[in-house]
């Protein structure tokens, strides 16, 4: 499958990563969209990434423009750098997926492109001539520094003291930032597991090997908690004293909360907690952070948006317990780590307890890897046009009492449940989404759900 534009982002194969096609796809970007006459460019820790951060930055370069390098980062810091500067960025990265896979992440002077920009891109495929003079090439080490004091200035030196927590550094290319801002919080940190290859980490389908893995963690080092990112650190792993994940529509509510959030935006596969919670209004979309920022943009007031894989999008000037938050309009992950930490030490309860005192509602996410995009999708069409296939589907189940098709094929039953399914944005994979009363529950539904679409598309 050729690179396109996925929920976030352009992915494909490395081996159709070319220079020239890298090349095509910067300068469509610089055609169509602001840049305010420079592009920050940042990179992931994946072994492709800093020949493909190398063509980004010769085509800025060759387009006549200011290059600004930033090395490598997580995407929320080069986002704060590029917006504070009033200029573009390009993110190299594939975020959690394999990594004989990578991609492009597009920002604008003022956040994530939309999906019009997308089109917009595209349409420019193709045009966009080499410059007489070639750009300044700017190699700039201050967005790292300035975006973990974002987190230490707003919650201040003491906010985490006395907590023990463990952070799972594998590839993450924030695992520095992460010790960083939770140490300078007050934390007492173990760093764990820090690898030298990259190590593909889905925040919102961590697989069974894993969750044991932090579950032992857990256990030997008596943390309070333990944290990590995927693999450019836009979506959070956060996990409580017992090993248990705290999912990250879990974690968003408890962000909202705590910073006095009006206005939640989120996609529909997201804990409907939610709504039970008390603020001003839910506003559901697609799933993808262009769709998000879109609904943000439209609201306006005390907003903010998160997905249920954690990444979550400050709308406005929050106050911190020890200074001021700037909106960032991107997805971030120290925001959704450091909160519900802090909120929890404050209140001096766990994590756990902090959890607990939410509505009862439990999610569970996991995907089959490997499934064609077109066969998803015809499976889905499917279901979704023929009430009786949909039936046979979910035969065994309690009766359905609504579908919403807002972003694949959500079903509601009579007991309470629900399953979410949907082929993935930016991968062969079907990803399966699934809410129920307890974890367990939901765990077992989006288990069994998986290894129905298993059996129909092998």
């Amino acid at each position: 499958m050729p690179p396109k534009f996925g929920t976030s982002g352009l992915r494909g194969l490395v081996t159709e990563l070319t220079d020239d096609l890298v090349t095509g796809y910067t300068r469509a970007f610089l055609v169509a969209c602001p840049h305010g006459g420079a592009v920050h460019v940042g990179q992931d820790l994946r072994a492709s990434s800093p020949t493909i951060a190398a063509a980004v930055t010769r085509a800025v370069r060759n387009m006549g423009l200011r290059a600004v390098d930033h090395g490598v980062l997580p995407t929320p810091a080069l986002a704060l750098a590029s917006m504070g500067a009033g200029q573009a960025a390009i993110m190299v990265t594939g975020s959690h997926i394999p990594a004989d896979r990578n991609g492009l992440k597009f920002y604008l002077p003022d956040g994530e492109i939309a999906k019009s920009d997308e089109e917009a891109i595209m349409a420019a495929l193709g045009s966009g001539s080499v410059a007489a003079e070639t750009g300044d090439l700017l190699r700039e080490a201050g967005a790292l520094p300035a975006y973990v004091a974002r987190y230490v200035d707003a919650f201040g030196p003491q906010a985490l003291t006395g907590l023990r927590i463990g952070v799972y550094e594998h590839s993450s290319v924030a695992r520095d930032a992460m010790v960083d801002v939770l140490g300078q919080m007050g934390a007492d940190i173990v760093r764990l597991a820090r690898a030298d290859h990259f190590i593909p980490v889905d925040t919102e389908a961590v697989d069974a090997d894993t969750r044991e893995m932090l579950k032992a963690w857990c256990a030997e080092h008596a943390l309070d908690a333990l944290v990590s990112t995927d693999g450019d650190a836009d979506r959070p792993m956060v996990v409580d004293a017992s090993g248990a994940l705290v999912p990250g529509d879990v974690l968003g509510p408890l962000v909202a909360r705590m910073l006095g959030a009006d206005v939640i935006c989120t996609p529909v596969s997201s804990n409907t907690m939610v709504d039970q919670m008390g603020f001003g209004s839910v506003i559901r979309t697609k799933i993808g952070s262009p769709y998000v920022i879109a609904a943000m943009e439209a609201a306006g007031g005390r907003v903010v948006g998160y997905e249920a894989n954690g990444g979550f999008l400050l709308g406005f000037e929050a106050e911190g317990p020890a200074g001021k938050l700037a909106p960032l309009m991107t997805r971030d992950c120290l925001l959704p780590i450091v909160a519900p930490l802090a909120m929890a030490r404050a209140k001096e309860v766990s994590l756990a307890d902090l959890v607990s005192d939410l509505p009862p509602r439990f999610t569970a996410a996991d995907r089959i890897a490997g499934i064609p995009t077109e066969a998803s999708h015809t499976f889905i069409a499917e279901l979704t046009g023929d009430p009786r296939a949909r039936a046979a589907f979910f035969a065994g189940r309690a009766a359905e009492t609504g579908v919403d098709l807002t972003d694949g094929l959500r079903v509601s039953f009579a007991d309470e449940t629900v399953i979410h399914l949907r082929p993935s944005g930016n991968a062969p994979e079907f990803r399966c989404y699934a809410e129920a009363e307890s974890g367990t529950r939901a765990e077992a539904l989006m288990r069994e759900t998986l290894e129905a679409v298993s059996q129909r598309l092998g």
